[in-house]
């Protein structure tokens, strides 16, 4: 067990030291911006979505711990080619997984790449910060003009 949580490590310190899909795009058509004031982990979510409802292209910019930008990086490289609904699915497994209020994500979801962000559940400190990019994803899909905030 302690190699897999060392192999978790890896990956998030990866993901916040090289974060993915971390710009401003040349074009988005939906945007949200996120903040944790408790410790000050700021997000701002791009995306371009088309006539259909995929995600053709996410982004996001911000400052924020490790187990902020690593989650908002992991997220992007999953949600993008998704559909809203997809995302939507996502999300609530995403949240259920960190707070460990649920069980196994549904089979039809790939999720290998997020299950490293699992063991924050024992920290519910760090729950937020997992959450934040995710909580901002949404308000961005939903046209949701508010900023959101994890308080």
């Amino acid at each position: 067990m302690t190699d897999l949580r060392e192999l978790y490590q890896d990956v998030i310190l990866d993901h916040n030291r090289h974060p993915r899909n971390f710009r401003m795009p040349q074009c988005h058509n939906h945007k949200a911006q996120g903040v944790n004031p408790l410790c000050g982990d700021e997000v701002q979510i791009y995306l371009q979505l088309n006539e259909a409802g995929i995600i053709e292209d996410i982004s996001f910019q911000g400052r924020g711990c490790a187990i902020s930008t690593a989650s908002a990086s992991i997220m992007t490289e999953t949600l993008k080619g998704r559909s809203v609904d997809e995302a939507d699915t996502y999300f609530s497994a995403f949240h259920q997984l960190v707070t460990g209020e649920g069980g196994r994500a549904a089979a039809e979801l790939d999720f290998s790449k997020l299950e490293v962000l699992g063991g924050v559940a024992a920290y519910p400190a760090r729950v937020k910060c997992a959450t934040l990019a995710w909580h901002t994803v949404q308000a961005a899909l939903h046209q949701n003009n508010e900023k959101i905030t994890t308080e």
